[in-house]
């Protein structure tokens, strides 16, 4: 009989149950025993004999990413960040997630390093192959410090890249309520953004950088100046346009998002291809008008 010591108790039957639910099919020749008094798992020696090790060590190592790992984002955050607060500790685990997901590929090459199934596949195989019982904390101890260690700097990342988005979120919070107090100076503003960007009236007139600057209401610099560019975002709250038709190939670049978590339901997104049309359009009604 081989055996898997933990300090906790806890652990050692999460492991227990994790095997149970993995291996459930197996034949009760092959029975996983639980020692809750002494905190270890038995595993059968029967085992090795039989070849079902593989499978033995991939449910292990799933055990580790599954339930260890978050364990030890939750650990570092609490420990040598002071990160308490469950909600905090979620959303700054999420962001590590997504990144692992690849939704983030801004922050993947900082997440770089150790290759995670790889690092605790080898550190599994070894260990099982010594057909040795063994602590579970020394195991995480020596055999995974690498990977304890990339962890740490995942959660570092991971903190910096929360930190920005809560200052963000202060951003975009003090902008609206600015915005909230504004009077609308035109009913319609369309804004075109690809390689440069261009602003339109409600007439479909292009304004000059000199007419967008003179719009700008200098307290939004004076009060914000952190915050606001006097490009795109200062002439947009200043003359706070009930509609916005934003033309964009890319609706997902920061600053389109960014002009739509201020403007929020006034912004309609649209390709650029369509502001042609739209221009045109909008001439012929009204040449139709004045007939």
């Amino acid at each position: 009989m081989i055996e898997i010591i933990f300090q906790k108790k806890q652990d050692a039957w999460n492991l227990y149950q994790h095997l149970l639910a993995r291996l459930a099919s197996w034949p009760e020749t092959y029975s996983i025993l639980l020692n809750e008094d002494r905190n270890r798992v038995q595993i059968p020696t029967q085992l090795y004999i039989d070849g079902m090790l593989q499978e033995l060590k991939r449910s292990f190592s799933d055990f580790i990413i599954m339930t260890k790992r978050e364990e030890w984002f939750r650990t570092i955050l609490t420990e040598a960040y002071l990160f308490t607060e469950v909600e905090e500790q979620d959303q700054i685990i999420e962001i590590i997630y997504s990144v692992l997901e690849g939704d983030r590929e801004e922050l993947a090459p900082f997440m770089e390093g150790v290759e995670e199934n790889g690092h605790i596949e080898k550190a599994v195989n070894e260990i099982f192959n010594e057909k040795i019982s063994f602590s579970f904390d020394s195991f995480v101890k020596f055999r995974l410090k690498a990977y304890v260690e990339q962890l740490s700097q995942w959660v570092e990342i991971a903190i910096d890249e929360y930190k920005m988005e809560q200052e963000y979120q202060v951003f975009v919070h003090t902008l609206r309520s600015f915005l909230a107090g504004r009077k609308p100076q035109l009913a319609h503003l369309y804004l075109v953004i690809d390689e440069n960007m261009s602003f339109y009236d409600q007439y479909f007139i292009e304004m000059k950088r000199s007419e967008l600057f003179k719009a700008i209401d200098r307290k939004l610099l004076v009060n914000h100046p952190v915050y606001v560019d006097s490009g795109t975002i200062a002439p947009l709250l200043s003359i706070a346009p009930k509609n916005i038709y934003l033309y964009t190939d890319d609706a997902q670049q920061p600053l389109v998002r960014t002009i739509i978590n201020i403007f929020e339901e006034r912004v309609k997104i649209s390709p650029i291809s369509v502001f042609g049309l739209d221009k045109e359009n909008f001439l012929r009604e009204e040449s139709e008008n004045i007939r």
